[in-house]
């Protein structure tokens, strides 16, 4: 019996399965930035506001000066936002703020609800900027849909990082061996140690075999290889951009060649739940999408406490985050 289930292209988004309802892979080579943290280059001939087209190795997104998403609305899930490289300025309704990139991860609870921004500051003027990143979306069951929102920062320097003479794995949740990740939002999916959780980034050097452990559970697991040449998995040669849903009861041997390969794994036990899904709303039916679509026009989930709906925060600023309670954390 093979020990792959299916292999497919990626998107954008990345397909996923159940508890998670996808994954958006952010890959963009932007060039020097300018004093508003903008790119030092034309923007003409983009579609501004609404801008997907790789043009030029990079992407405005939503943005109009600064790349990335300007404020917009949130319930019933999780967002689970890598930074790899770059940098990521979050502002929230709860008056929650941060900037994060070189590896920190970002994870918020909507819940009942919630407006956060995710702009992209080009912070460097004498030098591309490049943007690596990844947002995974991991839906709440039923009796998590409407938590209290929840913000919090993983920052590289904590998160556990296997380190073998050929691979690093970085374990953001679950565990990987004997390495436990920093603990998830209280009201995840992913607390519950039952739900097997896990999400690994992983990187193998070139010409080396690595093996994918086995999971605890027969759960769906799904390896997303999206940097590389070309790797080898049960006698299938495969290149960068596809998914690869494998048989999480069983190792996997994996064979690297040509260059470094870097994957995403995620891997958990399924909600099970119907699922009713609106743009940036994920309940479990039509009618509490209505509900939340109405109750966001009369509340805003709170309002928005900032200057700007694309707002990025001062150029001198490092790495950190403002707490909803005002705590603030500097690295």
């Amino acid at each position: 019996m093979s020990k792959i289930k299916s292999i497919f292209p990626l998107g954008f988004p990345w397909q996923t399965q159940d508890p998670f309802l996808f994954c958006v892979y952010h890959s963009d080579h932007y060039p020097e930035g300018n004093e508003e943290l903008g790119p030092k280059a034309s923007l003409e001939g983009r579609t501004l506001g609404n801008d997907f087209t790789l043009k030029d190795g990079w992407r405005m997104y939503h943005g109009k000066k600064v790349p990335g998403f300007p404020a917009h609305p949130h319930r019933g899930f999780e967002t689970i936002t890598i930074v790899n490289k770059g940098f990521c300025d979050h502002s929230d309704s709860l008056g929650a703020a941060g900037r994060f990139g070189m590896g920190d991860v970002q994870w918020m609870t909507a819940g009942s609800g919630v407006q956060h921004s995710e702009m992209f500051p080009l912070l460097s003027t004498d030098k591309e900027n490049l943007l690596e990143m990844f947002q995974i979306w991991l839906n709440l069951p039923q009796k998590n849909k409407f938590a209290a929102p929840h913000f919090a920062m993983l920052w590289h320097e904590e998160i556990p990082i296997l380190k073998a003479e050929t691979s690093t794995v970085k374990v953001i949740a679950g565990s990987y061996n004997t390495l436990e990740a920093l603990d998830p939002a209280p009201n995840s999916w992913a607390a519950d140690r039952a739900n097997d959780v896990a999400i690994w980034n992983i990187q193998v050097t070139a010409e080396s075999t690595y093996i994918l452990p086995k999971a605890k559970n027969d759960i769906p697991r799904m390896l997303y290889f999206y940097e590389g040449d070309t790797v080898e998995i049960e006698g299938r040669t495969l290149t960068p951009n596809h998914g690869i849903s494998v048989d999480a009861l069983e190792s996997l041997e994996i064979k690297v060649r040509g260059k470094n390969a870097h994957f995403l794994m995620l891997q958990g036990k399924p909600i099970d739940e119907p699922i009713a899904k609106y743009g940036p709303f994920v309940m479990n039916s039509d009618e509490e999408i209505q509900e939340a679509m109405e109750e966001y026009q009369r509340t805003q989930f709170g309002g928005w406490p900032w200057p700007d709906a694309a707002n990025v925060h001062d150029k001198s600023k490092g790495r950190f985050a403002k707490y909803p309670d005002g705590n603030i954390v500097e690295k």
